[in-house]
């Protein structure tokens, strides 16, 4: 294209790609529809230079604009968008994978945990393939204390706290748990529960950490070893604070068995009337509880802690659980 087009790009905020418009004219309009880029239309206009009376019969073509335009508009929708786009034409492929796009769904913090993706690109298609692998595998953060990675369509940071990061409770010293390597676990140690009759277990990540404007939903990891006793019962209770304000309350049981439902049917539910949350079995071999949801506006401050808890009401023997870690991830 002529150094000298205007060239309007309009985003609006739901649907997918469309009316890509590869017909020749002097002025055109390039409209991209982003479901997940943001809740409300972007107006960008471009002026490449001023239209000169000897051009204007010029053919104009998308495929023409200049990598680095394209580059820029991409860059405003979604990784899963860039990667449609990518498939429209050679032009657009280049600017899909380009690092100017690619950088922008990266959190800013990236170079924080993974160092050697601060090394410059060979190709300027390097940030991609760094994106890509944090999206495939979580990589250990803050001294290892915990794994992070990213929710491949969105580009939202994920967390894993281990056992070790959460509060267990030890009223009996180091006869509570033990603490053992497991195959499944991503972690050198998982807590293995010995016996408590007082069982709660809570999980802490500073609410700057979480990627703004996004809702968060917290996850208890556990497995149970043979002979567990005590989780069954459906006297379980999750928790999710921001500071001092819990945002969600569930009645959970970690062990389902109906016939122990029926007889403790009514006792000890602190989480009050409604559905009781069940397990999911995970690929990864684990089990996994959601412990509760934090909207996005309750995080908008930043400065808060937010704590999810898991919490066995009932004062009786347990045993058996085997804590691998609580995780946050976007939903």
């Amino acid at each position: 294209m002529s150094s000298s087009r205007l060239a309007l790009y309009i985003f609006a905020s739901s649907g997918r790609p469309r009316n890509i418009n590869f017909s020749p004219f002097s002025r055109f309009t390039f409209l991209c529809l982003s479901p997940t880029s943001s809740s409300y239309p972007f107006l960008i206009s471009r002026c490449v230079g001023a239209m000169t009376s000897g051009e204007a019969a010029e053919e104009t073509r998308v495929g023409d604009l200049p990598e680095a335009c394209l580059a820029d508009v991409i860059a405003l929708t979604s990784p899963r968008d860039a990667c449609r786009l990518a498939a429209v034409s050679p032009s657009f492929r280049a600017a899909a994978e380009s690092d100017a796009v690619w950088d922008r769904f990266l959190p800013p913090d990236y170079r924080a945990i993974v160092p050697m993706a601060a090394a410059p690109a060979a190709g300027g298609k390097r940030k991609k393939g760094v994106y890509l692998g944090l999206c495939d595998k979580p990589v250990p953060a803050d001294d290892g204390s915990m794994m992070v990675w990213l929710e491949k369509e969105s580009g939202a940071k994920c967390f894993a706290l281990p056992a070790m990061k959460l509060s267990l409770p030890w009223e009996d010293g180091e006869f509570s748990w033990r603490w053992t390597p497991h195959p499944l676990s991503r972690f050198a140690e998982v807590a293995q529960l010995v016996d408590c009759t007082c069982l709660d277990i809570y999980g802490r990540l500073p609410a700057s950490v979480l990627t703004p404007a996004t809702a968060y939903a917290a996850y208890l990891v556990f497995g149970t070893a043979e002979g567990h006793r005590g989780l069954s019962f459906p006297d379980q209770e999750t928790t999710v604070a921001v500071g001092r304000r819990v945002v969600a309350r569930h009645a959970v049981c970690l062990r389902p068995d109906d016939a122990e439902a029926r007889k403790f049917r009514g006792v000890g539910l602190g989480a009050g009337a409604g559905p009781v949350r069940r397990p999911a079995r995970r690929d990864d071999g684990w089990s996994e509880v959601e412990v509760g949801r934090v909207a996005a506006d309750e995080l908008a401050s930043g400065g808060e802690d937010v704590v999810a808890s898991f919490e066995v009401l009932g004062w009786y023997p347990k045993r058996g659980l085997v804590v691998e870690c609580m995780e946050f991830r976007p939903v």
